[in-house]
């Protein structure tokens, strides 16, 4: 039997990284066993539907390099791929459940419904549909349909007895039916729920696999249900355990932040456990690659967020992955972003790249600081490269060059440099005449004619490349030492710097 697995987002906005993750993790399985990758897009919510999402979309699994064998923009035997554009797809299946006995039409007003739900809190009971239709006659529904009554269709949940179902990861999931509610089936507008809609599309795609996020679990029995009632196999079910994150939460309703109070009993907010976010600032796929992160890098640590490969590996390249991915490597427990494990890899693969590809990457980012027209982009991303995690970071290491920050005089006091505020005084005005007499302001100029200089100056190499480096840069740490700092400086800064520091340690 072929696999076939299937993404069906919602067009809601961005791709957040649990979302991608399933993406990855859908698209490796169905790789790997050679099967079919399959692109839904449920957009059964209009209301919530974001312009453009469907866009992004696209453009995230294209960047991703996830690429889907069958979808609304590549076609396939099983289109469309759009739930909108497949409504009458489901209301002869809804039917057919009414016929049979597991569903029924409701006629029951949002009226009653609110009053049904308050009734439910005030006794601190949860609001479950009390089937208030299920008993009506055939005439009776005719009748009410004839009169043009708005209605929708519900899942007649049985009574008794229990539903459950087979999870790759959890195992066999089982509840009392008795707990479940009779959910809609088909709304009001015609359109089909997610959960009617993706258990007909799944059928009829032949999906094989289905692997979605385990806040699902508590639906799959109501799946399986439908799935019995229509003389259907259910596919394997693979529900992800949740990407987590340490993070303040700040409520969605009222806008106020989880408080707590520090050791001095002053209000501060509290840092949770909680599930990513865009909406509580947690990065979405679309803001690591604008803030510099590399697309291999967010895949192969994403991968590892709830898999683990076998043995002590840790860099895979995607197509490396399509061979090694397996389900039973998938975790148990939830998996925490930590960024600064992110940047380590991001740092890793940036280290991996060709300079020429660096320095491409690099020269937008440069760019946003410094004058291309000024400054050696190519040996200043040589310097750069070994020390970038993230390329967003470029700008403000950088931008001392452009317009060197003040700094303290401290900076100059270095016990392993040997560098005191007199020695450093001392070795600036010897560099001055040094410096003014070099023409030609290469690296290897400015390096071999202070160096030279050095041993009859009495004086340890970092007593005065130490102050030199500050003088110029202001910095205490700097890619590239001296020279190379000299060096893309130029002649004319360098020395006005040079000077303006020897007058402040006079001052």
């Amino acid at each position: 039997m072929e696999v076939r697995t299937r993404f069906a987002p919602s067009p809601t906005g961005y791709m957040h990284l649990g979302n991608l993750r399933t993406a990855l993790y859908t698209y490796l399985w169905a790789r790997r066993k050679g099967g079919k990758f399959i692109l839904r897009i449920e957009d059964t919510d209009q209301v919530r539907e974001v312009p453009g999402a469907i866009d992004v979309i696209y453009n995230s699994l294209k960047i991703a390099g996830l690429s889907h064998d069958e979808g609304p923009d590549v076609g396939g035997p099983c289109g469309p791929y759009i739930q909108s554009q497949r409504k009458d797809t489901y209301m002869p299946y809804a039917k057919q459940l009414i016929e049979s006995g597991h569903a029924y039409y409701c006629f029951c007003t949002k009226e009653r419904l609110e009053e049904a739900r308050k009734a439910a809190e005030a006794k601190g009971q949860t609001f479950k549909y009390d089937k208030h239709c299920l008993g009506l006659s055939k005439e009776e529904i005719q009748a009410k349909l004839d009169a043009g009554e708005e209605y929708v269709i519900r899942q007649n949940i049985p009574t008794e007895g229990k539903a459950g179902f087979d999870d790759v990861i959890y195992g066999h999931v089982e509840v009392d039916c008795d707990t479940l509610d009779d959910n809609v089936l088909i709304k009001a507008d015609g359109l089909p729920t997610y959960n009617f809609a993706n258990v007909i599309d799944d059928h009829l795609m032949g999906i094989t696999h289905v692997m979605r996020g385990n806040e699902y679990l508590s639906s799959a029995p109501k799946y399986n249900l439908l799935y019995e009632a229509l003389g259907w196999t259910p596919p394997t079910y693979v529900h992800l355990t949740p990407v987590m994150v340490e993070g303040t939460y700040r409520d969605k309703k009222t806008g106020q932040y989880q408080m707590t109070e520090d050791e001095n009993g002053n209000p501060v907010k509290a840092i949770v456990k909680r599930k990513m976010s865009k909406s509580q600032g947690d990065p979405s796929f679309e803001d690591l690659l604008e803030q510099g992160y590399l697309v291999e890098a967010v895949i192969n640590y994403l991968v590892l967020l709830g898999w683990s490969p076998r043995g002590e590996r840790e860099f895979y390249t995607l197509k490396e992955l399509e061979e090694a991915f397996d389900l039973e490597g998938l975790s148990k427990s939830p998996s925490f972003f930590d960024m600064q494990k992110l940047n380590w890899f991001n740092a890793e693969y940036i280290r991996k790249l060709p300079p020429e590809k660096y320095l491409e990457i690099a020269t937008p980012w440069l760019e946003k600081a410094l004058d291309p027209a000024r400054f050696d982009f190519k040996r200043l991303a040589e310097l750069l490269q070994g020390r970038t995690e993230v390329f967003s970071q470029l700008p403000d290491m950088v931008r001392f060059l452009k317009e060197q920050p003040e700094f303290p005089v401290d900076f100059y006091v270095n016990k392993k440099q040997k560098s005191t505020l007199e020695s450093a005084k001392a070795a600036l005005n010897a560099l001055k005449p040094i410096l003014e007499g070099i023409g030609d302001w290469t690296e290897a100029e400015l390096h071999d004619r202070v160096m030279e200089a050095i041993p009859g100056l009495g004086m340890k190499n970092g007593q005065v490349l130490w102050p030199m480096r500050i003088a110029i840069s202001g910095q205490m740490s700097t890619p590239g030492g001296a020279f190379e700092i000299a060096y893309l400086l130029g002649r004319e800064e360098t020395l006005r710097r040079l000077d303006a520091a020897i007058a402040a340690l006079d001052a």
